[in-house]
């Protein structure tokens, strides 16, 4: 399983079970240097959905009680991790990336850091339980990703933006 993108490539791999290996392995390392309990620690995006096709990219969400007081020592933990915080603006969030090597060019995982249990913590997680039980509903998101690269294989905010309005739809059944 090879992963990792440059900064801007937009590309698909077939699913894999090896990615959630992966996410095993980081879990226990982050758990390990960070101390966060296992339970804030949790495999989010198209490599936690069982057959999807997804960007060779490792996205895990971890919970803190409060995005504004986030303790140094978490930030030191996610660097002996090899995780960097990235310079990216979100609300509510905070973006961290590991990359192949210290050219810091291709990403192979990212830290969404969130307030845990709060409205952004749940929606990733429903979006990914309610995915990996519909099929329906993963043939559709994967239909929507490959109408994208076949016009671009670029442009990941791109990418996001055209896949949005699918994903607010799958986040507001969580409160109908």
């Amino acid at each position: 399983m090879k992963l990792g993108l440059n900064s801007d490539e937009v590309r698909l791999m077939d699913y894999t079970p090896a990615w959630n290996e992966e996410f095993m392995r980081v879990k226990e390392e982050l758990a390990e240097k960070t101390a966060l309990e296992e339970n804030r620690i949790q495999h989010i995006g198209s490599t936690a959905i069982k057959g999807m096709s997804a960007k060779p990219i490792i996205d895990i969400l971890v919970g803190v009680d409060d995005l504004t007081k986030v303790d140094k020592s978490l930030f030191k933990g996610f660097s002996r991790a090899g995780f960097l915080r990235l310079k990216v603006e979100r609300p509510g969030e905070i973006v961290l990336a590991k990359f192949t090597d210290d050219t810091y060019e291709v990403k192979t995982h990212f830290i969404h850091l969130v307030e845990y249990q709060k409205e952004l913590w749940n929606n990733l997680i429903f979006f990914r339980d309610y995915l990996n039980a519909n099929e329906a509903a993963r043939k559709q998101y994967l239909e929507i990703k490959l109408e994208y690269l076949r016009k671009s294989s670029t442009g990941v905010n791109d990418y996001t933006d055209f896949k949005e309005a699918f994903v607010k739809d799958i986040f507001n059944k969580r409160k109908d």
